[in-house]
């Protein structure tokens, strides 16, 4: 088994799947890994050094930083989930009804994405945060919302030139609903497309809410999330206490970097195996 997912990935997939299943990891039992609480500091343990007791050292109030960015990773994998899981629901849905009724649906539905395009990514997530207020489940609604007409364009593209082809026409013709064809026969043709669309919306995505996070309008302090981490640590790196910013930004640089070579290498595999 090991040998075979090595031969599929090659060395740079097995070791982004492996930095992957740590930040997984890390995530799911930060409770119980980090040891002391990343809201709690102590004035009296401002900027300490790398240790036994704090292994990345503490940040300007005290707080230890490996246990931040422990759970951190729960706030900067949850919001790129949240609009993963919406933006392939919703933007499948879209697209795969835009293409099996066509004529005036398409045309509706079409309209409808051209004017979510007008809206930029970041400028939907500031007004829905200044409507509804600065918290993570905000922020990854907003930008859920902005990424659908992005993933239904581009998988209605990609199921239109499916729909016209023998093996989805033949059903047709025998009398089988489209739902069933859609499911059985459409679906894992696409499949590929929609785990590639799905990976690269989550790196765009952990980097927007990061951002926003950065900005005071994502996660709010003194929660640990990535992204605030490097807010936070701006004034200690032009104090001279590096650590936290560039810390917190590798771990973005590095997941959304591995979960884009994963998933690319994933949907190309899946659509070189299909055309054999």
């Amino acid at each position: 088994m090991m040998a075979r997912i090595f031969d599929r990935m090659g060395v740079l997939g097995c070791i982004a799947i492996g930095f992957i299943g740590i930040v997984l990891l890390a995530a799911l039992f930060a409770p119980w890994i980090a040891p002391f609480d990343p809201t709690v500091g102590s004035v009296t343990q401002r900027y300490l050094g790398s240790s036994a007791v704090h292994l990345l050292g503490t940040d300007q109030a005290g707080r230890d930083i490996f246990s931040r960015l422990l759970w951190g990773a729960r706030s900067s994998l949850t919001g790129p989930i949240i609009v993963v899981v919406v933006t392939a629901i919703f933007g499948t849905g879209i697209a795969l009804i835009a293409v099996w009724w066509g004529g005036l649906v398409d045309a509706g539905l079409s309209r409808v994405l051209d004017l979510l395009f007008a809206f930029p990514n970041l400028l939907l997530a500031m007004l829905a945060i200044a409507v509804f207020g600065p918290s993570l489940t905000t922020a990854a609604l907003a930008l859920a919302i902005a990424y659908i007409p992005y993933t239904a364009r581009v998988i209605r593209s990609q199921a239109m030139r499916e729909r016209n082809l023998p093996y989805i026409r033949s059903p047709q013709l025998q009398g089988i609903s489209g739902t069933v064809i859609t499911m059985r026969h459409l679906m894992p043709n696409i499949a590929p497309l929609i785990i590639t669309g799905a990976t690269i919306n989550f790196g765009f995505a952990m980097i927007e809410l990061a951002a926003l996070s950065f900005l005071g309008l994502g996660v709010q302090p003194p929660e640990a999330d990535w992204g605030l981490m490097i807010s936070n640590g701006q004034q200690s790196l032009l104090n001279g206490y590096p650590a936290e910013s560039i810390l917190a930004g590798l771990c973005i640089v590095i997941t959304v970097a591995s979960l884009g070579y994963v998933g690319e290498r994933l949907g190309g595999r899946a659509a070189a195996g299909r055309k054999a």
